[in-house]
C-alpha cells in the first residue's frame, strides 16, 4: 500500500507515538507486508525469529519492538507492540468509510456493463466495459474489475484478510487496507469469496476461470488462463502461475506457489510448492502416477498379511 504522497520518518512516528532511529526527513512511501515489500515501505516484525528477514528485506523502515542495529540505508521505528502500530497505521491512510447508496457515488463503472439488481459497488471501485455483474454481488471499496468480467450472483470481493494475532486477551485483527484486482476476461462463479489484500493486492489475471464456491485468501496472486473448479479453497500469499487447472475440492496452504500448466486433481491438499507442467493428486499432494501406485500397494497389505499367515 503506497501514501497518498511522501511522509518522514518523523511524521511516521508521530502518528503512531514511538520513537525512532533515523533522520528525521527520511523518507516513507508506503506500507507492506514482508512479501511484498519494496524500497521506502514500512514492514512489521515483532518475533526474534523474523528480525533478520525484516532487517534484510527491500523495506527501507522497519517497525520492530527490539531496538537493534540499524543497517546501512535504512530507519527503525521502535514499538512495544508492532502489529498493534501497524494495525493504526492501516487505519489513518486506509480509514473505513461508510456507504449510503447500492452504488457509491465515488465508484465508476465502463460503458456497456450492467449491474443487477441487490448488487453493492463500494466506494472508489473501478469496473470497466462490457462486464455482467449479476445480483448479490458484492464488491468492497477500491476494488478493481477490467473489462468483459462476469461475476455471478452471491460473491464477495474484498472481505478482510483472516489474519490474526493470538493474545491472552483473545485474537486481534490485522486490519486489510488492501485491494481485490480483477484483470479482463475473467469469470467468477457464484458464492465465491475473494479477500483483499492486507495492504497489497490480491489478483486474479486475465483469462481466469473460477466456479462456484471457491475461496481466494489475502494477497494471492493467480496467474493468466486458470481454470479452478468449485469448492476448492486457497490460502493467503499463494501464487497461482499461468494456465494452472485445479480441480474440486482442492486446498491449499499459505505462502507456496503452484507452477505454470500445473494440473491439480479432486480433493488433493496442497502443503508445499509445487513445480509446474505436472499432474498431481492426493494429501500431501504428489504426482498423480506416483500417488495411484502407493494407493494400490496400499490395497494389496491385508492380502499380503494373510499370506503370511498361511505361511
Amino acid at each position: 500500500m503506497k501514501f497518498p504522497q511522501k511522509h518522514t520518518l518523523k511524521q511516521i512516528a508521530t502518528i503512531i507515538g514511538v520513537k525512532y532511529i533515523g533522520a528525521d526527513d527520511f523518507p516513507v512511501l508506503g506500507m507492506n507486508e514482508i512479501h511484498v515489500v519494496a524500497p521506502g515501505d514500512i514492514v512489521f516484525v515483532d518475533h526474534p525469529k523474523y528480525y533478520e528477514k525484516a532487517l534484510n528485506s527491500a523495506a527501507t523502515v522497519v517497525l520492530i519492538n527490539k531496538e537493534v542495529d540499524c543497517p546501512e540505508g535504512k530507519a527503525l521505528l521502535i514499538s512495544d507492540d508492532p502489529f498493534r502500530d501497524f494495525n493504526k497505521l492501516t487505519a489513518y491512510f486506509k480509514p473505513f468509510e461508510g456507504a449510503h447508496e447500492n452504488i457509491a457515488a465515488t465508484a465508476r463503472i465502463g460503458k456497456g456493463t450492467v449491474v443487477q439488481p441487490g448488487a453493492f459497488i463500494g466506494n472508489n471501485v473501478e469496473i470497466g466495459e462490457n462486464c455482467l455483474i449479476h445480483a448479490n454481488v458484492c464488491i468492497y471499496d477500491n476494488t478493481i474489475i477490467g473489462n468483459n468480467v462476469t461475476i455471478h450472483a452471491g460473491s464477495v470481493l474484498g472481505a478482510d484478510a483472516f489474519y490474526y494475532k493470538n493474545r491472552p486477551t483473545g485474537f486481534d485483527k490485522l486490519l486489510s487496507g488492501g485491494r481485490v484486482v480483477i484483470e479482463d476476461h475473467v469469470d467468477l462463479g457464484a458464492l465465491c469469496t475473494i479477500d483483499r489484500g492486507v495492504t497489497g493486492d490480491t489478483t486474479i489475471k486475465k483469462g481466469t476461470k473460477i466456479d462456484n464456491q471457491v475461496h481466494v485468501g489475502h494477497d494471492t496472486v493467480i496467474g493468466e488462463k486458470c481454470l479452478i473448479a468449485s469448492q476448492t479453497g486457497i490460502a493467503g500469499c499463494v501464487v497461482i502461475e499461468n494456465e494452472v487447472t485445479i480441480w474440486g475440492q482442492v486446498g491449499m496452504t499459505s505462502g507456496i506457489t503452484i507452477g505454470e500448466k500445473a494440473v491439480i486433481l479432486a480433493q488433493s491438499g496442497i502443503s508445499k510448492s509445487l513445480p509446474g507442467n505436472t499432474t498431481y493428486f492426493g494429501y500431501p499432494a504428489e504426482e498423480a502416477r506416483k500417488k495411484y501406485k502407493e494407493l494400490a500397494s496400499i490395497r494389496k497389505i491385508p492380502f499380503i498379511i494373510e499370506k503370511i499367515g498361511k505361511d
